[in-house]
C-alpha cells in the first residue's frame, strides 16, 4: 500500500471544497485506498491556519476539529524528524521533505512550487492532480 505525505496546504484545500482532486484524495484515503502519514507539526501547522478567522465561512471551529481528530485517529502520526535538511527554497518545507523520508513515504504531495519544482528529492514530489491520476479517482 502506498504511503504518502500530503502538504498541509493540500489537506485545506480537501476540506475546503468538494470539488478537485484534494477532495477525492482526502476520500480515497478514508475510503483505504493509501496510507496518510502525519506528524504533529503537520497537524500544528493545519490546525494554526484552519482556525484563522478568514476560514469560518467554510467551516466552523467545531468542524475544524473534527477534521484535526480524523486526522489524528485515521492517519499514520510518527514522531517529527529531528535531522535539519535544507532541500527547499523554503525552510519552512523542509520539514515536509525530511518527514516524508523518514517515514519512507511513497510520495510527498504538494502543489507549492517550492516543493514540487524539486528534481532530486526522494521521495518524489508530485500534485494531488497526479497522485489523483496514478490512484484512479
Amino acid at each position: 500500500m502506498l504511503r504518502i505525505v500530503i502538504d498541509p496546504g493540500v489537506l485545506i484545500a480537501a476540506v475546503l471544497s468538494s470539488r478537485g482532486s484534494p477532495a477525492r484524495l482526502l476520500g480515497e484515503w478514508i475510503d483505504g485506498g493509501f496510507e496518510l502519514i502525519s506528524s504533529p507539526l503537520l497537524l500544528k501547522e493545519l490546525e494554526t491556519v484552519l482556525v484563522r478567522r478568514k476560514f469560518r465561512p467554510y467551516l466552523s471551529e467545531e468542524q475544524v476539529f473534527e477534521y484535526l481528530i480524523l486526522l489524528r485517529k485515521l492517519s499514520i502520526v510518527i514522531k517529527d524528524p529531528e535531522e535539519r535538511i535544507f532541500a527547499t527554497p523554503d525552510s519552512n518545507d523542509d520539514y515536509l521533505v525530511a518527514l516524508a523520508q523518514k517515514a519512507n513515504a511513497d510520495f510527498l504531495v504538494s502543489g507549492d512550487s517550492h516543493l514540487t519544482g524539486l528534481a532530486d528529492v526522494h521521495p518524489p514530489v508530485i500534485t494531488p492532480k497526479d497522485l489523483a491520476t496514478r490512484l484512479g479517482v
